[in-house]
């Protein structure tokens, strides 16, 4: 049975993306891996954080885990900030990671606008003003657009975390020497340097594993798990953003603590078009794109089966049905989640059982990693 390690930061709002994209998935993966599911406070800081509230939030998306259906009797789940060996092997980790590695890495550039020249280079390369198509021009104003709002940093400005976290985020994974690691697509870069780093590792301190390449060595090479439709949840006011916990609007996202009544408000509130059917030129249609995509995965059909029901339909049909079985699925989540939130000591109890498990397995992992590099055990 192989290992699965993952977890989202908890910074309040979990939302319909969160579950869709990631919980849902590590729920069906329970049965076939050993499964370790944190809470990324430690990432979480790479941005203030008032501490009170990281603190509630902390127990907020442990409920939130519990509730979609991660079980603490089958998977660990603990706050990654109880586990020491993270930090430890982070640092460990940051001494034989090339800065150029770092540097390739696209989110701190989109998160300091550290790509703001990127669209200028392109306007010119493709001579703007005398070839440009109307998608080219609709697609520059939107780089524009999200370079002058990205992220409340810049480079010079940005802490050393926000640079160096996926160093942290490899030492996540290899501290339990995870085999697989599910991911989004926007997260299979972090992924691959994490591959490089544990390669690198391998390479300098233990020649004497006698295992296959792909195997690794001391530290596997996790592989990614990419699992069903609508990984990439998108806003349901803009569909070429991905919903967010920290979009100004809460009509853009399902929270997973929102009710019923809330649930099915912002389903027959998002962001339509004029077309008069569902299916027709969708794929010129991020928004109508996007609910489809959803009502696919929360009703575990295929894209192509809600089209071949609703292609013909239009919004006043889909949007109902889209809001009811949303309601169907999620709202016994988020009543849930408001039960377990009324019992802190119950998720506190679960916390300090999967910090123990997680700590029997990066204790050893790192007792094993600092005879490895020389440090002296006395």
């Amino acid at each position: 049975m192989g290992r699965i390690l993952s977890g989202v930061q908890p910074t309040g709002n979990l939302h319909l993306g969160n579950y869709l994209g990631a919980i849902r998935n590590w729920v069906k993966l329970q049965g076939d891996y050993e499964c370790l599911f944190m809470l990324a406070d430690l990432h979480a800081i790479t941005v203030p954080q008032d501490p009170e509230k990281l603190r509630s939030n902390v127990r907020e998306t442990a409920a939130a885990y519990i509730a979609c259906g991660i079980d603490p009797d089958k998977s660990a789940i603990f706050h990654q900030s109880a586990v020491s060996a993270h930090a430890e092997l982070a640092w460990i980790l940051s001494c034989h990671t090339p800065l150029g590695w770092l540097n390739r890495m696209t989110q701190f550039k989109e998160k300091t606008g550290e790509e703001a020249e990127s669209p200028k280079v392109k306007l010119k390369r493709i001579k703007f003003y005398e070839t440009a198509t109307q998608d080219e021009i609709e697609n520059a104003l939107k780089i524009i657009k999200k370079v002058v709002v990205a992220g409340s940093f810049v480079a010079e400005d940005a802490p050393l975390g926000l640079f160096a976290y996926p160093v942290l985020m490899a030492a996540d994974i290899i501290v339990y020497k995870a085999t697989h690691v599910p991911v989004g697509e926007d997260q299979k870069q972090h992924l691959e340097l994490c591959r490089d780093i544990a390669g690198a590792f391998n390479r300098q301190y233990c020649q004497g594993y006698t295992v296959s390449k792909d195997e690794g060595g001391f530290f596997p090479l996790p592989k990614p798990v990419i699992m069903g439709e609508a990984t990439r949840v998108m806003s349901l006011k803009d569909g070429t953003k991905k919903m967010s916990k920290s979009d100004e609007s809460d009509l853009s996202r399902i929270n997973l603590t929102d009710d019923a009544d809330a649930i099915a408000k912002k389903f027959k509130r998002a962001t339509s078009d004029s077309f008069p059917t569902i299916g027709e030129n969708i794929e010129n249609r991020p928004e109508t794109s996007n609910l489809v995509n959803i009502y696919a995965a929360l009703t575990g059909v295929t894209r192509a089966q809600v089209l071949v029901e609703f292609g013909d339909k239009n919004f006043s049909v889909f949007k109902p049905k889209l809001a009811e079985v949303a309601v169907e699925h999620l709202a016994p989540i988020s009543s849930k989640m408001r039960e377990l939130l009324q019992s802190p000591d119950y998720i506190d109890k679960v916390l300090a059982r999967g910090v123990e498990r997680a700590q029997s397995i990066a204790g050893k992992t790192m007792k094993e990693v600092k005879d490895l590099v020389g440090f002296l055990n006395v």
